[in-house]
C-alpha cells in the first residue's frame, strides 16, 4: 500500500512553503501519495478537526500526525523510509500547493515574453493598422502566446487549489507546454511569411495543446469537492 503524506498549510504561513519544498523533494525520490492541503479548504479542515492540530505546517502520514513544523530532508525521508523509490519522469496526479510547478512558472514567464514580442511586432508593423502579415503575427503572439500560456500557467495552479482536487502532471504537462510553444511559433512564422501550410501546422499544434490542457483539467472541474459532513 502506498504511503500517504498530507501536508497541512495556509496562504499566510511562511514556513509552510519551506515544508512543501522539503516534501516535494522527497516525492521525487519516493513513491508516496503526497497532498498539500490548505486548512481553509474542507479536506484540510476535516483533518485539523479530527487530529486536533493547532500548528502549521503539520505533516500527517497515513492518517497520523507525525511532524509539526518544517522537517529536514533527512527527517522527512525517515518518515517514508518504507516507500519504494520513485522513477523520475513518470506521470502522476498531484495536489497543487503554495509553490508554482515548473510548468506553471515557465508558462507564465513565456507569456510575458510573448507579450513583449507582440508589442514590439505591432510597433514595427505599423500598429493595428499596419502591414497585414505583421499585424496577424503580432495578434497571434498576444492571443495565443500571451493569453493562452498565461491561462495554462495560472489555471493548472489555481483551479486544483480551489477545488482541492489533484491534477495530472509530469511529462503530460511538459508535452502541453511544448506543443503550445511550437504552435505559436509556427503560427507567427506562417503569418509573417504568408505561408498557409505553416499556419495550419501551427494551428493544429496549438489546438492539441488546448486539448491536453482540457484533458488535464476535466477531472479537476468535474469532481465534486467533499463537504465537511461527508468527511
Amino acid at each position: 500500500m502506498t504511503i500517504k503524506v498530507q501536508l497541512l498549510v495556509s496562504e499566510w504561513c511562511a514556513p509552510c512553503r519551506s515544508a512543501e519544498e522539503v516534501w516535494r523533494g522527497v516525492a521525487q525520490k519516493k513513491t508516496i501519495a503526497f497532498e498539500v492541503l490548505d486548512v481553509g479548504q474542507p479536506e484540510g479542515r476535516a483533518i485539523v478537526t479530527r487530529l486536533g492540530i493547532k500548528t502549521i505546517p503539520s505533516t500527517v502520514v497515513d492518517g497520523e500526525l507525525r511532524c509539526l513544523g518544517v522537517p529536514s530532508s533527512k527527517e522527512a525521508m525517515e518518515l517514508v523510509a518504507a516507500a519504494p523509490d520513485f522513477a523520475a519522469g513518470g506521470m502522476r496526479a498531484h495536489y497543487v500547493g503554495l509553490t508554482f510547478e515548473s510548468t506553471s512558472g515557465w508558462a507564465i514567464a513565456s507569456a510575458a515574453i510573448y507579450l513583449a514580442l507582440a508589442g514590439a511586432a505591432l510597433v514595427l508593423g505599423g500598429g493595428m493598422t499596419g502591414d497585414a502579415p505583421w499585424r496577424a503575427a503580432a495578434l497571434h503572439a498576444f492571443g495565443l502566446g500571451f493569453a493562452a500560456l498565461m491561462i495554462f500557467g495560472l489555471g493548472e495552479h489555481l483551479l486544483p487549489r480551489f477545488t482541492g482536487t489533484p491534477i495530472l502532471g509530469g511529462w503530460l504537462a511538459w508535452v502541453q507546454f511544448g506543443l503550445a510553444h511550437a504552435g505559436v511559433a509556427l503560427l507567427i512564422a506562417g503569418f509573417a511569411a504568408d505561408r498557409r501550410t505553416v499556419e495550419l501546422a501551427g494551428g493544429v499544434l496549438a489546438w492539441a495543446a488546448v486539448a491536453l490542457f482540457a484533458t488535464r483539467l476535466a477531472p479537476v472541474l468535474l469532481r465534486r469537492a467533499p463537504t465537511d459532513a461527508a468527511l
